[in-house]
């Protein structure tokens, strides 16, 4: 299922309404690495944590177990 098919949180209209487009799901370790590139191509970013709620059906149990390790990356273009 991909993620334009899932239904948006609470959490993610808002977010949608202040301008922040989701980008993915990492985990911890590489969330650094991700950030600075996009903070490299001019963007505002934002690390949000994970909640089961926020996850796709397939996607609630394993990361159910172990949601204090997985981020999700926002951006928005910069404002000027």
């Amino acid at each position: 299922m991909s993620e334009e098919t899932l239904e948006r949180t609470e959490r993610e209209e808002e977010l949608a309404r202040e301008g922040w487009t989701k980008k993915f799901t990492a985990v911890e370790g590489k969330l650094e690495g991700y950030v600075q590139m996009y903070q490299e191509m001019g963007f505002e970013v934002l690390v949000d944590v994970v909640t089961p709620k926020s996850l796709g059906q397939e996607c609630t149990t394993c990361y159910s177990v172990t949601c204090d390790l997985y981020r999700t990356i926002y951006t928005r273009p910069k404002k000027n």
